[in-house]
């Protein structure tokens, strides 16, 4: 069995916020696969059903995004499964809205729903990240993933999700770059589409150490007109009897 957990918020309130991607991502897979309806256990909301093959429940714990482990956890234990049997779908601050990655395991970088599945369910489960986009600044993230998608937000939105739902069989079997091809392509977004580091500025090509005391100790050329030549002529020039 394989469990794939959606991460959100319970309630309408909270229905339509960016942090809520994960939520929409598996209502989009129930929809499309025929399963179970959704039922109260495990602290969540959950449904069974079948893709490719494999069983596979889908759970949205209801017990609010910081405590999301608990709801999985519990469901994980009950049905005996490791974290290698887990996939987690949430939203993402630093990738720009609509590009989705895929890993298994990796730190929680301040995900709080992430935080919790770790404590609860172990690190070394698949975690699929889809993109909301960063506000720009750390003040305005708060607001940011709980403020709802805006209009415009829909023409990529609706149509990750979709695609997500479309090619479950993917996710399930582990055929990560081929799904993330098929979402990159629904989103209009390129799978590539991260940003360039800048190039640094290229400067000469240092000498070491050793080269540069050689230079440093290379004898420097004299002299040959003017003053100084015929001062150091009369000084240590051979006279013509002694040629």
């Amino acid at each position: 069995m394989i469990i794939v957990a959606g991460l959100g918020n319970p309630g309408a309130k909270f229905a339509a916020n960016r942090h809520n991607i994960g939520f929409m991502a598996v209502d989009a897979i129930h929809r499309r696969h025929g399963f179970s309806p959704w039922s109260k256990k495990f602290k969540g909301e959950i449904a069974e059903g079948e893709i490719a093959g494999e069983k596979v429940l889908l759970i949205k714990p209801q017990t609010f995004m910081n405590l999301s482990g608990e709801s999985v956890g519990e469901a994980m234990r009950f049905y005996k499964l490791g974290p290698e049997s887990l996939i987690a779908i949430y939203d993402e601050l630093d990738l720009v809205p609509g590009k989705a990655r895929i890993k298994t395991g990796g730190g929680h970088g301040g995900h709080n729903g992430i935080k919790s599945l770790d404590a609860h369910c172990g690190k070394d489960y698949r975690r699929l990240r889809l993109g909301i986009g960063h506000p720009g600044h750390k003040d305005r993230v708060h607001g940011h993933v709980l403020g709802d998608f805006a209009k415009s937000d829909r023409d990529w939105l609706d149509p990750l999700i979709e695609a997500l739902a479309d090619n479950a069989t993917m996710l399930v079997k582990g055929e990560d770059s081929q799904l993330l091809n098929k979402l990159a392509l629904a989103a209009g977004v390129k799978p590539d589409d991260e940003p360039a580091k800048p190039a640094k500025a290229s400067k000469p090509a240092a000498q070491s150490h050793i080269r540069q005391a050689r230079n440093f100790n290379q004898p420097k050329a004299l002299p040959t007109t003017g003053p100084m030549a015929a001062m150091l002529q009369k000084m240590f020039g051979k006279k013509d009897s002694e040629e």
